[in-house]
């Protein structure tokens, strides 16, 4: 699966994210896109899924009919997430095109 990583998704998650080839915003010069630009961005280079941390994503952009599954997670703190890699491998490993799914670490 061809990941794509959100400004505030910390980068060494991808180390958790084996098999799957991760690429982030900012490695790919969007870091300045908006959220509908840096949809439409993703799925022009054929990424199948989008991590992020902005949980007003799915109020601001019209996401229906969209290929790209989003993951949400629900901080941007990588100690936090550190915690839940084995929750977060499994969400994003079983992410279905167009699906949107919010993570909670219940902590």
């Amino acid at each position: 699966m061809k990941i794509l990583f959100d400004q505030g998704t910390p980068a060494p998650l991808r180390h958790a994210l084996a098999g799957h080839s991760v690429a982030t915003a900012f490695e790919k010069g969007w870091n300045d896109l908006e959220n509908g630009d840096l949809i439409r961005a993703a799925e022009g280079e054929d990424f199948n899924a989008l991590i992020t941390t902005d949980k007003n994503l799915k109020h601001q952009q019209n996401l229906r009919g969209r290929k790209l599954a989003i993951l949400v997670l629900p901080t941007t703190s990588w100690p936090k997430i550190q915690k839940h890699l084995e929750k977060v491998s499994t969400a994003a490993n079983s992410l279905k095109p167009g699906e949107y799914r919010e993570l909670d670490f219940g902590d």
